[in-house]
C-alpha cells in the first residue's frame, strides 16, 4: 500500500510543496513543531532512510539543505534543525525545522501547532520565494 507521502508525490493528496526536482519533493508539515517545518522526501518510496543507496541519499542532502536556507531565511530563527526518526510514516524523509532558541523544540512527542490551510500556504510562497 502507498504511503501518505507517494499519495502525495502522486498528487492524489495535497500538499503545500515547497521545492520539486525529478527525484525529491519538500513540503510542509501540516502539524509542525515551529512554523516553517518541512518535510523532504525522495519521490520514490523506501522506507528507510538506511536502504537509499548513497548517491541518491547524498543528493537528497544536497536538495535538503538547498531548501533549508530558502526556509531560514523565510523564518525568524537560529538555525534550522534537522531530524530523521523514520517512524511516523513508512516513507524516509528528513525534517528541516527553524529553532528559535533551543533543540527543545525538536521535541517529536510534544505539542504541534495547528496552523491554518491560509498561513500553511502563505508560508509556502515565502520559502518558495526564497529558493
Amino acid at each position: 500500500m502507498a504511503s501518505i507521502f507517494s499519495k502525495i508525490v502522486a498528487g492524489e493528496i495535497p500538499a503545500h510543496k515547497v521545492a520539486e526536482n525529478d527525484e525529491f519533493l519538500a513540503f510542509l508539515d501540516i502539524s509542525p513543531m515551529t512554523m516553517g517545518h518541512t518535510l523532504v522526501i525522495p519521490k520514490k518510496e523506501i522506507s528507510y532512510i538506511f536502504d537509499v543507496d548513497d548517491d541518491v541519499l547524498g543528493r537528497m542532502m544536497v536538495f535538503a539543505k538547498q531548501v533549508a536556507k530558502a526556509v531560514e531565511k523565510s523564518v525568524d530563527c537560529v538555525r534550522i534543525g534537522v531530524g530523521v526518526v523514520g517512524l511516523e510514516v513508512p516513507h524516509c524523509h528528513i525534517h528541516l525545522i527553524p529553532l528559535h532558541n533551543s533543540v527543545g523544540e525538536m521535541n517529536f512527542g510534544g505539542p504541534k501547532l495547528s496552523p491554518s490551510n491560509e498561513e500553511l500556504a502563505e508560508m509556502a510562497a515565502k520559502i518558495k520565494s526564497n529558493l
